[in-house]
């Protein structure tokens, strides 16, 4: 709810290569300009550079013609009303390279939760300001606590009417934009499209959208469908048994609430628009408006219905021939978001995703010996039938005492245990780890004696997640300077739904993984899903490894690798970027390279 456009805030950030040029409307140029100034505004900046770039942005956004084509032109920005010479030099800047340097200072600088705040009716910066700076509220939960308890009242102009009305729109917030994990679409929609393949005449179904992107979590299901005779698939679907309400039905098109409350839209295509409306229904806005773009500068228009030439259709059965009709190789789907993609295609310098079977091991497993509910053994035995080479067990330590964590003397006999695994089962080497607590000050809760027994040591926050962004991010990286650490587990520190990440700079965090050679891990988790996408492609520019970990408390929990390989694909990563890529001698050796404590 009121959710920060996250992809569009973080690419800003993101170290991407220099390019000669990139696809950014004047939109867009607007839209940084006004994030800059709400943020400076936010920060107490001189209200004069806050009002020099809101005037600029009202500028941009009233040009008739496209700021590029006035670059290309050789037209003098300066020339523009409320633009001199240092804004002038940004619109250049992110027209060049698709960000602005100053924005990025800004993000690193104060919580990326405190835009959040500013979608709420009646919250402008000044207010958000006030806020943070005398009540230190950064994010929605905190300030719904303020509202309830009557600590806005503290602060000049928030009076009852203003505490009851920012309490009702987070409330309308929280009914109208509800979101269903990965694991819940999955359920959904691998259900619906068992049960509409079933019906006579029909060739194919795929859901398409957001969900198909693979992102974390979805708003509602797109479905595609080719069939004989498509009124009879409407039909069949409106008495699909988990269908609560339908909203509408037609001949091409239905719209259905679930049981869950999940709304899913059913749409019928022709087999020659097939292609056209699967790659429409799936890119982000901002990948398809730069798709059609590029099919205008060659005079072509592209919509769900295919590639026309005038009124000719030339392409649109395969989404490869879509992209082939803008000169483009086809685009993997998690992509398509319209961050730099389009750029990388046409230089034909896509990355090849990391695949499932890519994976070798997952280095983050829990027994039973704390919370996990299998033996090391039976976490063997089902990692090697699905095809691991390795596992390692890293069950939590004794601070996390609600986890019935282990205190050294456990953890000694649990390594005993491995041995014996390692010994009665073949074909899997068990590697003996742990999930260290990261205390308050950055020590880990282990002694080094027993760390350096291990084969690897997973440090993890699970306290103390309200610390204030220079502290939790100091103590981060004094646990990961450590002798004894290897990966930093689940990094953010956020449970999708139910708790927002900490407040932490992920950029020095990451620096900090690079100078150190340590690792990062994207936990599978569903509710985790962390590394984000965005973190993931600066830790790859990074040239740190990312681990790609199940988390997994269960044998079935092992499948959480295949949400993990979803998000690590979101980010860009390739199979070298993946740490359990590796077979099971390479990543020993990267592991002890991280494990030099006495």
């Amino acid at each position: 709810m009121f959710a920060v456009d996250r992809g569009r805030r973080f690419r800003q950030c993101l170290p991407l290569p220099m390019k000669t040029s990139v696809s950014v409307s004047n939109d867009d140029v607007a839209k940084v300009f006004d994030e800059i100034a709400d943020l400076l505004e936010i920060d107490d900046a001189n209200p004069f550079r806050v009002r020099a770039y809101r005037n600029a942005a009202r500028t941009i956004q009233s040009l008739g013609r496209s700021l590029q084509v006035f670059v290309d032109e050789g037209r003098d920005l300066k020339s523009f009303p409320g633009i001199g010479q240092d804004l002038a030099v940004k619109i250049e800047e992110m027209l060049r390279t698709g960000r602005v340097q100053a924005l990025d200072a800004l993000h690193r600088k104060l919580p990326a939760s405190l835009e959040e705040l500013l979608r709420i009716p009646g919250m402008g910066p000044k207010r958000v300001q006030a806020m943070y700076h005398q009540l230190g509220i950064k994010n929605l939960s905190q300030l719904e606590r303020a509202a309830r308890s009557g600590r806005l009242r503290e602060l000049p102009g928030f009076g009852p009417k203003l505490q009851q009305q920012i309490l009702g729109s987070i409330t309308a917030g929280k009914s109208k934009e509800a979101r269903w994990s990965r694991t819940e679409s999955i359920g959904s929609a691998g259900k619906i499209v068992e049960f509409l393949r079933a019906v006579p005449g029909v060739a194919e179904v795929v859901p398409a959208g957001s969900y198909r992107r693979g992102k974390e979590s979805i708003g509602d299901l797109d479905v595609l469908v080719t069939a004989t005779d498509t009124a009879l698939v409407m039909r069949r679907f409106a008495d699909y048994e988990d269908v609560q309400r339908v909203v509408s039905s037609g001949s091409t098109r239905s719209t259905v609430i679930l049981r869950s409350g999940l709304q899913v839209d059913v749409r019928a295509v022709d087999r020659e628009s097939f292609g056209a409306a699967l790659h429409y229904f799936t890119g982000s806005k901002s990948h398809n408006i730069q798709v059609r773009r590029l099919g205008q500068k060659r005079g072509l228009k592209i919509n769900e219905y295919g590639v026309f030439k005038g009124k000719r259709r030339i392409a649109g059965k395969t989404e490869k021939q879509v992209f082939a009709a803008v000169g483009l190789p086809w685009v993997a789907p998690e992509l398509r978001e319209g961050g730099g993609e389009i750029e990388a295609a046409r230089r034909r310098d896509l990355p090849h995703l990391i695949e499932r079977k890519d994976l070798r091991g997952d280095l983050h497993t829990h027994s039973r010996a704390s919370d996990g509910k299998a033996t090391i053994k039976a976490m063997a035995l089902a990692a090697r039938d699905l095809g691991l080479q390795y596992i390692a067990v890293t069950d939590h330590s004794k601070h996390l005492a609600v986890a019935r964590g282990l205190d050294e003397k456990r953890l000694m006999r649990q390594l005993e245990e491995i041995d014996r695994v390692n010994e009665a089962v073949s074909g899997i080497t068990v590697f003996k780890g742990i999930e260290v607590d990261i205390l308050e000050d950055g020590s880990l809760d282990l002694s080094d004696t027993v760390l350096a027994r291990l084969d690897l040591v997973i440090g993890a926050v699970h306290s103390h997640f309200q610390l204030p962004r220079r502290k939790q991010t100091e103590r981060i990286l004094r646990a990961m300077d450590h002798g004894c650490f290897s990966i930093l587990a689940h990094p953010g520190g956020r449970l999708i739904g139910r708790r927002e990440g900490y407040d932490v700079d992920m950029e020095r965090v990451i620096r900090q993984a690079a100078d150190r050679g340590c690792f990062l891990e994207l936990n599978g988790q569903p509710k985790r899903l962390d590394l984000t996408d965005v973190f993931c492609r600066m830790a790859r520019d990074a040239g740190v490894l990312v681990c790609v970990n199940s988390d997994a408390h269960s044998t079935h929990e092992l499948g959480n690798l295949d949400h993990g390989v979803v998000q690590a694909r979101r980010g860009w990563l390739e199979k070298n970027d993946v740490l359990n890529s590796r077979t099971t001698g390479g990543v020993k050796r990267l592991l002890k390279t991280t494990m030099h404590c006495a």
